[in-house]
């Protein structure tokens, strides 16, 4: 994991430059890193973006500590998994590691909502799709058989075509990061997901 340490050392010291305490952690890899406008996406929710690089399931568990733990959080959203496929992991490993974060994030916060976003169906990655499918059905599957705190968020769904393959219109073009039409979707489904849970929740 040392190759994460200088953007883990960047995130560790954010929360010394926060001036408010923020309310939704948005923790996770690139997908969230590289977003350009998060924080007027969600401003609703009072958000932080603890995205890193590259990061994986295994590494948000690896790093829960050092970069989210710090913080009062009231929510969570997760998007990591697509990396941890990407690098050959299977879905069942995966699924561990969304077992053990959420344990962590439980230990850590109790049980205010917590959402995962399922991985994204990439042009980059359609080699994997089989495995990305898999990974999101059972992390659904989980969520919604223990009916606690957490939700799904399913933007694997709206991403696609009618013929079923991911539109290129969401990517840039490596066809793995999202394009500004890729995170204007995202900012819509997630909102649809987050404000009926959190509007109660984050209001003084």
């Amino acid at each position: 994991m040392f190759w994460y340490e200088d953007e883990v050392k960047q995130l560790e010291n954010k929360i010394n430059r926060t001036n408010n305490q923020p309310s939704t952690l948005f923790y996770g890899s690139s997908s969230f890193r590289l977003w350009p406008d998060l924080y007027h996406d969600f401003e609703a929710f009072n958000p932080v973006n603890l995205g890193f690089g590259g990061s994986t399931l295994a590494a948000c568990t690896w790093f829960f500590d050092r970069i989210a733990a710090p913080y009062q959080a009231k929510a969570i959203v997760i998007y990591a998994g697509d990396n941890d496929l990407g690098d050959g992991r299977h879905p069942e490993e995966v699924f561990i590691f969304f077992q053990l974060l959420a344990f962590k994030i439980n230990q850590r916060f109790g049980d205010i909502p917590c959402f995962f976003v399922s991985v994204k169906p990439s042009l980059a990655r359609w080699g994997l799709i089989d495995a990305l499918k898999y990974t999101n059905n059972i992390i659904e599957s989980e969520i919604i058989k223990q009916d606690n705190n957490w939700r799904f968020i399913n933007i694997f769904q709206p991403m696609l075509k009618k013929d079923g393959r991911p539109d290129p219109v969401y990517f840039e073009a490596d066809g793995l990061h999202l394009s500004p039409a890729g995170y204007a979707l995202w900012q819509s489904v997630i909102t649809a997901k987050l404000s009926p849970i959190l509007h109660q929740e984050l209001t003084p």
